[in-house]
């Protein structure tokens, strides 16, 4: 019985997971999975970020100071990193259905809070409870690394986050169009960006229910509520289902791994200037360059975008890379990437009018967007026992890079002048991904994962 439930490296890293994505399927568990977890991704990232295009409107409500603002955007990633460094240990544990269930349902609250708030310090408070629903991307990754096999999950992670993260564009162009829609139907501006936050909050309670219903665990089942680890069988049957990890333990491994906090760093400075950059774009365009609110969005927005195909290319090129020339490579492409999206920063905050800045904007956060799924791409092959515990901690890490950009924004005071020095900032990150190494006889045990991964595919 104990060797029946003894979980090896080969276990957690093929048994029971797709080897492929079939994109246009539904049939399979993995591909339930795979889409499931990009469309609460992307509900939880438009609710997270609804609030951003309306700033405008909300700075003229509350007489909100530069301050005042700069807290609310701090406020709105600061309690992520907690729910992020939380949230892993917890899918080790409980199995990432139940957990993204639980996060939807109760992150729809303050979404819904928000649309009722009537002063700074309560939108202030429901902008911080909104901040735990980012924590839904690590629950995501969490969800499609135990799916797929080595030779498809960079690219699953990717893209899955990708078309997730979308939903923070979305927010930028679709929230201004309601908002518009509702006061050319005559609802006072008021009320209308009121109305305009309770369809994210309500989108949310109904993934919940879908999400429970329609995902399991892992390609296999779900893993038991009780008992000891490795005492259920898959829905198919063949072998011990792994229980939820060790939970904490995971947690106290990731910590010890250095790697792991290199890639806090370089997701700090990818992920954190994305989220950074979706909280003040829209209101950077009104104020810098004099466009419309609607106007303004819709630059804002095709920033997020990018994120429906650049992500994905991130992680496929580490795939791709990595197939040819082995598991090292994920972090030099991981530099380069950083390396890029500085200089495209730098080029953003010197540009010289509107036409400039908004292509000065695409191709940095082309980089930035290809960087964020490189780095998911990696974070399977940290460390497989630990995952729920790296994933977290990297995923904090980008919010922590976030919150360091609010406070330099509140210390500068000056927009343009904080993405000059944020842009040089990156630029330092960058250098963190070279020093993600792997010894010989790590990148040849996951070169004979992989190999085996083909071989049970041809197979099939």
């Amino acid at each position: 019985m104990a060797e029946k439930a003894t979980v090896t490296a080969r276990d957690d890293a093929i048994a029971g997971k797709a080897t492929r994505i079939d994109l246009f399927s539904l049939r399979t568990p993995a591909m339930r999975i795979f889409h499931l977890t990009w469309l609460a991704f992307f509900v939880c990232f438009f609710a997270w970020f609804a609030c951003a295009p309306l700033m405008p409107l909300m700075k003229r409500e509350f007489a909100l100071s530069a301050e005042q603002i700069a807290n609310i955007n701090i406020a709105a990633v600061a309690i992520t990193i907690v729910v992020r460094l939380l949230i892993g240990p917890l899918c080790d544990r409980y199995g990432p259905r139940r957990v993204y269930c639980a996060l939807l349902a109760l992150g729809a609250v303050p979404v819904l809070g928000a649309a009722f708030a009537h002063s700074y310090e309560s939108f202030l408070i429901c902008r911080l409870g909104i901040g735990a629903v980012g924590a839904s991307f690590v629950i995501t990754q969490y969800h499609t690394s135990v799916s797929f096999a080595p030779n498809v999950v960079g690219t699953a992670n990717a893209t899955t986050a990708g078309w997730g993260n979308a939903g923070a564009g979305a927010a930028q162009m679709f929230v201004p169009l309601l908002l518009a829609g509702l006061i050319a139907l005559d609802v006072d501006a008021s009320h209308a960006w009121r109305a305009t936050l309770l369809l994210p909050g309500l989108a949310m309670l109904l993934m919940a229910g879908l999400y429970w219903r329609f995902t399991t665990d892992t390609p296999r089942g779900n893993w038991p509520v009780g008992g000891s680890r490795g005492n259920a069988r898959g829905a198919d049957g063949r072998g011990p289902l792994r229980r939820g990890g060790e939970g904490w333990r995971s947690f106290v491994a990731a910590c010890a791994n250095y790697r792991v906090w290199m890639l806090f760093v370089t997701y700090g400075a990818c992920f954190g200037v994305e989220v950074f950059m979706h909280n003040v774009a829209a209101l950077y365009f009104v104020e810098h360059y004099r466009l419309s609110l609607t106007a303004a969005g819709i630059v804002a927005g095709s920033f997020g975008l990018l994120a429906l195909f650049a992500r994905a290319l991130g992680g496929l090129l580490s795939d791709r890379l990595a197939a040819r020339r082995g598991l090292g490579i994920r972090a030099t492409l991981l530099f380069a990437l950083i390396a890029g999206e500085g200089l495209g920063l730098l080029g953003f905050a010197h540009a010289p009018g509107v036409a400039a800045a908004v292509v000065a904007m695409l191709v940095f956060g082309l980089f930035t967007h290809m960087a964020c799924g490189a780095t998911y791409a990696l974070v399977p092959f940290i460390d497989r026992k630990a995952l729920g515990g790296v994933a977290g901690i990297v995923g904090a890490g980008g919010n922590v890079g976030a919150v360091a950009a609010g406070f330099l924004m509140k210390g500068i005071g000056e927009l343009g002048q904080t993405l000059s020095v944020l842009g040089l900032f990156v630029l330092a990150a960058a250098v963190c991904a070279l020093a993600v190494r792997f010894s010989a006889e790590h990148a040849a045990r996951e070169a004979a994962l992989r190999d085996e991964v083909l071989a049970l595919g041809a197979g099939h």
